[in-house]
């Protein structure tokens, strides 16, 4: 529903009951067939007054061929705030209830159509803020995280079963092949070490990285974000101090999402206006993810950077000489402690590229395009995976201390059963109240 108004809003309808609330309040004219996968042409009415409430489209889609398995409809209405609160109105007074957050997915998992990871991806496919971030969304929706992680979890069911057996039918069943189920294991927890591996890329996919532009007034920091952003989200003038506050702006830079924070030149001052936005600067660069510290090379480094540097050293850092157009970055003086440096002329546009790739070098990601995955694994997934190293480990452990096979299942079930917390396997209603609640009402 668009919060105000659009060329479309959409009332969706899913259970026993949808097809039955449609046909109520739905007028198609001449004989169109309520077939599944249909489009009806019509208009929305009052069951008792039949006062027409607005000319639609109604999509119907029967079970199980549906998002959710089960009957669903949808009303496609003019948009804006009042034809679609008519027509809800109207599906809530014929016994429909408005849906919680996800629970669209959820039925979708809970009726069998997909697992827990499916699942997951379309709320990250959904939310995606890049297309490299998009296509990772949607390799897990297509199963390619799920169906290795089912693989792994087999193997250990397998191998559970094997030494279960010897427990219950020692007298009866050969001698264990001890060594051949080391090597199983082993084998389980490489990929287990693999997919684990991907929790680091999939973050900075997903959340990207915010990035402050800090130094003193009129050094070219809101320049650098215009020229970097190719916009004028920044106002640009010769006179210190015209940044009064922070200015956001959102790139993609090699697939990665990069909020970057114009922020207000620290110095003292005495005007209040300007003494607020030092103190925000200040609170940006503390929860930036990367500082761009910022200096004229005409001026080189002086005293108030010293200020500057003290507050954001203990964050990752780029030292951004700008205006190099007109002084060379070599002759600049800077602490030794400073690594990394990029030189710019923001003012011509020279430089960003290269402010590109120390920040890609800087945050360790490599060329995320030829990334050696097909997926990335996110938070939740990352701690079962956790748990199942942790576990396989143990029966490693178990194996050469040469302990009786029942402390060997003890391992293996908690491998099991955090393997299986992945795919949805085994899973919890908390586990899922915690998963949903992160999706849009319409999902």
């Amino acid at each position: 529903m668009v919060p105000q108004q659009g060329s479309v809003g959409i009332v969706r309808l899913s259970g026993e009951q949808a097809l039955s609330i449609a046909k109520t309040l739905f007028q198609a004219p001449g004989k169109q067939a309520w077939d599944s996968h249909q489009i009806l042409y019509g208009y929305v009415r009052h069951p008792e007054t039949e006062k027409v409430v607005d000319e639609a489209l109604l999509l119907i889609m029967k079970s199980p061929r549906s998002y959710t398995r089960e009957d669903v409809v949808e009303f496609h209405c003019h948009g804006g705030m009042i034809p679609v609160q008519q027509v809800l109105q109207l599906c809530l007074e014929q016994g429909a209830r408005l849906a919680q957050a996800g629970e669209f997915t959820l039925r979708a998992f809970l009726n069998g159509r997909i697992d827990l990871t499916q699942a997951e991806s379309i709320a990250e496919l959904v939310g995606a803020k890049s297309p490299q971030a998009g296509e990772m969304a949607l390799a897990g929706l297509q199963g390619k995280l799920a169906q290795p992680i089912r693989d792994l979890r087999s193997t250990c069911l397998d191998i559970l079963a094997e030494v279960e057996a010897r427990v219950d039918f020692a007298d009866e069943l050969p001698p264990l092949p001890e060594e051949e189920i080391q090597q199983q294991v082993k084998e389980v927890l490489e990929k287990v070490e693999y997919f684990l591996a991907t929790a680091d890329q999939g973050e900075l996919l997903r959340t990207g990285v915010k990035v402050a532009i800090v130094g003193r007034p009129n050094v070219g920091k809101s320049s650098l974000l215009n020229a970097w952003s190719r916009s004028d989200r920044a106002i640009v003038t010769d006179l210190p101090g015209t940044t009064r506050d922070v200015v956001e702006s959102n790139l993609v830079v090699s697939g990665i999402p990069v909020e970057v924070l114009d922020t207000a030149g620290i110095r003292e001052t005495e005007d209040q206006v300007e003494k607020i936005g030092v103190a925000r600067s200040r609170n940006a660069a503390q929860k930036a993810d990367l500082i761009l510290h910022t200096i004229d090379a005409q001026l080189g480094w002086t005293k108030e950077d010293d200020l500057i540097y003290e507050q954001v050293k203990h964050r990752p850092l780029i030292l951004v000489i700008n205006k190099t157009d007109l002084t060379p970055a070599s002759t600049v003086q800077y602490p030794e402690t400073i690594q990394v440096t990029v030189a710019t002329a923001v003012a011509r546009s020279q430089g960003i590229e290269n402010l590109e790739r120390a920040i890609l070098n800087l945050v360790q990601t490599g060329n995320l395009n030829a990334a050696n995955s097909d997926f990335a694994i996110n938070q939740r997934q990352a701690a079962a995976l956790t748990r199942a190293k942790t576990s396989l480990q143990h029966v490693l452990e178990t194996i050469d201390q040469q302990l009786p096979f029942d402390f060997w299942t003890i391992d293996l079930r908690s491998a099991i059963q955090a393997l299986g917390e992945i795919t949805g396997e085994e899973v919890t209603e908390s586990m899922l109240d915690r998963i949903f609640s992160r999706f849009c009402i319409g999902k």
